[in-house]
């Protein structure tokens, strides 16, 4: 009986302790994104990207769209990536093994034909079947790779091999850009500072509902399905209220593999994306952090909230569990083989709070989460549920839950306010309101799907993703 009280109230302790410091975390993470928002916001509001585009001088770019089984998007993606005003860059589209269309849809629209091409091998990957090139010199800046299947990150490291630019954009190919992307993601690079820029992320929005022509952003609409909404609400937690504090403190440990704007040289020095995981966003980031680390050089990673990268997501829940799955997977990979970072002084805040942070309450919070409902239910059978504990730890955490999504939608209405309709802003409160005790179970249950596919081995890479076409 003792040992009985004893086990109970450790855990009672345990999760009461672990709640309030997530919390309090969140909360101290949401001021500053905020205040870091806003004054993103108003420093950049009034300032002129025309110097940057006009400028001959302008750093080169490369922009690297892995393509598999795209073919459905493939076509528009790549005129609205062919339309960016930019003056010095380029598009390399590597065709990872598709099985449909793709490539042929390209050869066909975009005149393409097979060239010799200059390549410097410094990453291994996997068997390059033939390079294209257009032969109407309106798309000179188009170069498509056609390749063995390696998966993303190998497809990745291929478009690194045959860049010969200062900076690298890597992007899902399934994505569009607004027509200044580029310039606001190399305005980091750019500015004077003592630290060396060595990556640049930026907010990813959902495309969904949204009317799209010819690869362009013309009208944003609300989604209509409620699964769509759900991941509004948690993009924008994501992005305005977690990754720019951590851009603030420079603890930035993933930018979303979606659109990222990278250092070719550091990236290739640190060695390129990892094949072995499928969290290669996350890992090929805190690899770069770790290199320029054991090499004594003052770096930072910047973080741009404009909503420049807009993406199809998923709209059933089996594609959307497939991807939270990989999700979960891709991070207990990267801090399993970067754990000598762990709360190792030599690293810096790196090792210090950003690495404890993921794992804790990134990697560990929804098992800790999913036990203490199995504690509750436990109680419960038991008779010795405290009912006045356990409503109070519902009730704060339900409150917490949507202050924070409101507080995340408070900082959008505030600052680039993409969802202007009447009524928009009331289907997000609601959809807050009802997120707790619906799309947060599911994730719940993705992350818990995502910890037994891990330990028992099954690892898949891309995963396949059935698209509809943007704007369809």
């Amino acid at each position: 009986m003792i040992s009985d009280l004893y086990a109970y109230l450790f855990l009672y302790y345990f999760f009461l302790i672990f709640s309030t410091i997530v919390i309090t975390s969140y909360i101290i993470l949401g001021i500053v994104s905020i205040f870091e928002t806003i004054s993103y916001f108003r420093r950049n509001s009034f300032v002129s990207y025309k110097s940057i585009l006009a400028s001959p001088f302008s750093p080169s770019i490369s922009i690297l769209a892995p393509c598999y089984n795209e073919g459905l998007n493939i076509v528009d993606n790549v005129r609205s990536l062919m339309s960016l005003h930019y003056v010095n860059y380029q598009v390399i589209i590597i065709n990872d093994g598709s099985k449909d269309d793709s490539l042929e849809r390209l050869i066909k629209v975009y005149n393409l034909e097979t060239v010799k091409y200059p390549i410097n091998p410094k990453i291994k990957t996997a068997q390059i079947r033939g390079i294209y090139k257009s032969k109407n010199p309106v798309f000179e800046k188009l170069i498509v790779i056609d390749k063995e299947n390696g998966g993303k990150a190998d497809a990745l490291n291929a478009g690194l091999n045959f860049s010969n630019s200062e900076y690298v954009a890597c992007i899902d190919v399934d994505c569009m850009l607004i027509e200044d992307a580029l310039q606001k993601m190399v305005k980091p690079f750019l500015e004077r500072t003592d630290k060396k820029v060595i990556a640049t992320g930026g907010v990813i929005r959902i495309a969904n509902n949204c009317r799209i022509e010819n690869g362009k952003l013309m009208e944003v609409n609300m989604p209509k399905k409620l699964i769509e909404r759900y991941q509004i609400i948690e993009y924008l937690r994501s992005f305005l209220l977690g990754r720019m504090a951590w851009s603030r403190l420079n603890g930035l440990l993933i930018i979303s593999g979606a659109f990222g704007m990278f250092d070719r040289r550091v990236m290739i020095d640190a060695g390129g994306y990892d094949v072995n995981t499928v969290g290669e966003d996350m890992e090929i980031i805190v690899r770069m952090r770790k290199f320029m680390q054991d090499n004594n050089r003052k770096y930072k990673i910047a973080y741009i909230p404009d909503p420049l990268c807009w993406t199809e997501a998923p709209d059933n829940l089996k594609t959307l569990q497939l991807q939270r799955n990989r999700w979960t997977r891709g991070t207990i990979e990267t801090l399993r083989k970067h754990r000598k970072l762990f709360m190792n002084p030599k690293y810096g805040y790196l090792g210090m709070l950003s690495y404890p942070y993921w794992l804790i309450y990134e990697r560990l919070a929804p098992i800790v989460e999913v036990i203490g409902l199995l504690f509750l239910g436990y109680l419960y059978y038991l008779g010795a549920l405290n009912w006045l504990y356990a409503w109070s730890f519902i009730i704060v955490a339900y409150l917490f839950s949507i202050t924070f999504s409101m507080a995340a939608i408070l900082s959008e209405e505030l600052t680039y306010r993409q969802y202007t309709k009447k009524g928009d802003a009331l289907k997000l409160l609601v959809v807050a309101l009802i997120e707790p005790f619906t799309f947060h179970i599911f994730t719940l249950y993705s992350a818990l799907r995502g910890n037994f596919d891990y330990y028992t081995k099954k690892k898949g890479k891309w995963g396949d993703m059935v698209r509809k076409g943007l704007g369809s």
